[in-house]
């Protein structure tokens, strides 16, 4: 019988709006802060990833840091260039060649790839409530979704969103 999957699904925190190009913007304060709750509320879900991809934007990846940080996870991830500017179907083919043994992955990257994979992969039976947001993806978001079957398996409808969180200072 084939393993249960977990595939976390994160928009990067809130970033400053301006740097020499797009790819070296930094989290602001306020992306930061985000991030760490996010890590937490992640926590406190029993989420422990096996395995990470993140883009190597300098957002993604400090978002990386402060959700791993919030979590107290140690787990050191892969930066994929591609992930910065490809779409959903390109995000997908990262994820369907993550090691086979990992059960949980996060993946962290950007707007408008991360909210469109997500609603790629949703079947549509999961939790109402973060379907109905799914129209909107904003920063420091987890989409939390159980998929069957093997990483190589992953397609259109082959996931089911469990949880949905918009971390924000002050929940």
């Amino acid at each position: 019988m084939e393993k249960t999957r977990r595939l976390v699904i994160i928009r990067h925190a809130k970033a400053e709006p301006f740097a020499p190009s797009d790819v070296e913007r930094v989290l602001a304060d306020r992306g930061r802060t985000e991030g760490r709750l996010l890590g937490q509320w992640l926590a406190g879900e029993g989420i422990v990833p096996d395995t990470a991809l993140v883009s190597y934007a300098a957002r993604t990846r400090e978002t990386w840091e402060v959700v791993a940080a919030g979590a107290g996870w140690s787990l050191e991830p892969s930066y994929d260039g591609s992930l910065y500017d490809t779409d959903e179907e390109g995000a997908l083919d990262l994820l369907r060649v993550l090691p086979d043994d990992a059960t949980t992955a996060v993946v962290v990257g950007h707007n408008p790839t991360m909210g469109m994979l997500v609603q790629l992969l949703d079947d549509g039976e999961g939790e109402a409530t973060g379907a109905v947001a799914l129209g909107s993806f904003p920063t420091s978001t987890a989409a939390v979704l159980d998929l069957a079957g093997g990483w190589a398996d992953l397609a259109a409808m082959s996931g089911r969103l469990r949880r949905f969180h918009v971390a924000r200072d002050g929940d």
